[in-house]
């Protein structure tokens, strides 16, 4: 078929949006990594912007030289796949449940879930249910507090309402008990969406810092992003910066651009095997609410 003129017109001022687009989103991140690789003296003039002046390696191999560094970096990846499993596991078992309306007192139990969305205890009471607990010090205080997220708990409730229920009736026939649903009609239904609430809970636990600097009292538990903040802070203790900030007096103009870089780096490298599931994760998961 021939195009028509409109739509000729319509393809063009589209691509030319998109296009808009794509420059805004790459533009910041691109100059951040110019910066991470310039000389402090052209950052502080003002004249790096897409592409690096005067190359400079020192901050990259000032951090990377610090053993606290890759030990911090060591306990990212611990915490975050840790916390991604659990979570995963308590909002696929929770969003399960609430998508049966047959479930006695399904209500109360989205109300409870909703109700922690708007409300929260206040961070000195958490504070002190952590330190009563004995979670201090602990993964665990950085894992349980955000093990499900409301969020992502009404999407995936969403999807499984979605699903048709003839699947599950014809599974139950064929003897299957509640868990044999679940583990072998329904998760396997669930891909799109399994991968997106897991890249979700990844990103959110591989930049969280707070719960960390307020709950981990000593340097050999924190994660890279603590690490890096104190980078950025300016942190001239070693027992608090891991001992490379004293190295850094040269190149203070682009530290914050290289902490960017190193902690984006793994979400970047992981992004793309997820990415083709993402949208479909979302848009199926919210076609009811």
């Amino acid at each position: 078929m021939t195009e028509s003129r409109g739509y000729r017109v319509f393809r063009g001022v589209n691509a030319v949006i998109m296009s808009a687009v794509v420059f805004v989103t790459l533009y910041p991140f691109v100059n951040i990594v110019a910066r991470s690789l310039s000389d402090e003296a052209y950052i502080r003039s003002g004249q790096v912007n897409l592409i690096p002046r005067g190359f400079n390696l020192t901050t990259y191999q000032v951090v990377a030289s610090d053993p606290v560094f890759w030990t911090n970096y060591r306990n990212t990846v611990v915490y975050t796949v840790v916390a991604t499993v659990i979570a995963m596991f308590m909002t696929t078992c929770y969003a399960y449940v609430l998508s049966k309306k047959h479930l006695r007192g399904r209500k109360v139990l989205i109300w409870i879930a909703v109700f922690t969305m708007v409300f929260s205890g206040g961070l000195i009471p958490n504070y002190v249910l952590i330190v009563g607990l004995g979670l201090k010090d602990s993964i665990w205080a950085i894992v349980l507090p955000q093990a499900i997220s409301v969020f992502n708990l009404l999407v995936m409730k969403a999807f499984f309402e979605n699903l048709p229920s003839e699947l599950e009736e014809a599974a139950a026939i064929d003897g299957l008990n509640t868990y044999g649903i679940l583990w072998r009609i329904v998760l396997p239904l669930s891909k799109a969406v399994m991968a997106t609430m897991v890249l979700f809970y990844a990103v959110s636990f591989w930049n969280s810092w707070f719960s960390a600097f307020l709950y981990m009292g000593k340097q050999e538990l924190f994660p890279v992003t603590v690490y890096l903040r104190n980078l950025i802070a300016g942190a001239t203790n070693a027992e608090v910066a891991g001992g490379a900030v004293a190295d850094l007096t040269q190149t203070n103009a682009n530290i914050q651009a290289v902490t960017v870089v190193l902690t984006v780096i793994p979400i970047l490298v992981v992004y793309p095997f997820v990415q083709r599931f993402f949208v479909s994760g979302v848009m199926l998961g919210a076609v009811k609410g």
